[in-house]
């Protein structure tokens, strides 16, 4: 970006903690001034500790708007607020997550996670489209996740989600280029956030319906543990995600000339989405995890750890 052009907006969705939060905050607070963000969230009510991180760049760099990615009338309500209506880059963030046996989720819950993760992104894309196809320009940054690229046992329906956004948006990605119009999926491995934390507590305590012993077991006693241990060895913080010394990051992705249409964030995961590249069967990863999972879940616990402290140490390569 040339330093004699105008700041870019920047509109995020999803920031009332976590990833939108330190992102929206670190673009703001960017010495150059080189973003307008329009950091947004379902719930004003929650604005407080963005506000306060945000410090003088409230107000001048940094503007908090309400938001339900959910709702037609309030993404338009939301775009009208912006000066012309322009955004120059998207920030597809907002999202949930929904944890469990596949007996015990209802319909409704799992539809209201494509309703967020996936409808909501599609919703924000088709609002803001019209005008970065008109003047020719724009960015559409998705936080997607690890957990698009492979299936994790136990979280069907957030990586349906995951899947979803990623064959979407790759497929949009061709046609945009002939708007100079880029996409990129940032894909984060484990974020330990409160958000996270709470839902496992939540699903640890729960008594999920209709599913068998067998499966409850497999669930609280197996999956629940190791979970715990991949956050805190693999995880990384929001911090970490949003402004990390790595360029695999959702800052750099924003400012680079030419971004990419697919960055993961965390180098400490890739080798366990590398067994997926590594046979385009499947059968490699899925039986892998199964036996890690099922059959030695110690040495899952092992290789964890030493792949938190750099012992199984690799690349992220570009994708």
């Amino acid at each position: 970006m040339n330093m004699a052009d105008p700041p870019r907006t920047v509109l995020i969705s999803g920031c009332s903690s976590g990833i939108g939060l330190q992102l929206a905050v670190q673009l703001a607070r960017d010495p150059r001034q080189r973003y307008q963000v329009v950091a947004t969230m379902r719930d004003l009510g929650k604005k407080g500790t963005l506000e306060e991180a945000a410090g003088e760049a409230l107000g001048q760099t940094l503007t908090v708007a309400q938001l339900d990615v959910c709702s037609d009338e309030s993404v338009a309500q939301c775009l009208s607020c912006i000066r012309g209506g322009e955004v120059d880059v998207l920030v597809n963030n907002a999202g949930v997550g929904l944890v469990g046996p596949l007996e015990g989720l209802s319909l409704t819950s799992m539809q209201k996670v494509f309703d967020t993760n996936f409808f909501g992104a599609v919703r924000l894309v088709k609002a803001v489209l019209p005008g970065m196809k008109r003047r020719r320009q724009g960015h559409i940054v998705v936080v997607s996740s690890v957990m698009g690229l492979q299936g994790v046992v136990f979280n069907d329906v957030y990586a349906a989600s995951k899947f979803a956004l990623e064959g979407f948006f790759e497929s949009l990605a061709v046609q945009l280029l002939q708007f100079d119009i880029f996409v990129s999926l940032v894909e984060p491995g484990p974020v330990a956030t409160d958000f996270e934390g709470k839902l496992l507590e939540q699903v640890s305590a729960a008594e999920p319906p209709g599913a068998d012993p067998d499966t409850l077991h497999y669930f609280r006693d197996l999956y629940l543990p190791a979970s715990r241990e991949l956050f805190r060895s693999l995880g990384q913080s929001p911090e970490d995600v949003a402004q990390g010394s790595t360029p695999q990051v959702i800052v750099k992705v924003i400012s680079s000339a030419s971004p990419p249409l697919r960055r993961q964030t965390n180098a400490r995961y890739s080798p366990l989405t590398a067994l997926k590249a590594a046979d385009p069967s499947g059968s490699l990863y899925v039986r892998t995890a199964h036996r890690l999972l099922f059959r030695w879940p110690r040495l899952l616990g092992l290789g964890l750890r030493c792949l938190a402290c750099g012992c199984l140490r690799s690349r992220v390569w570009p994708r």
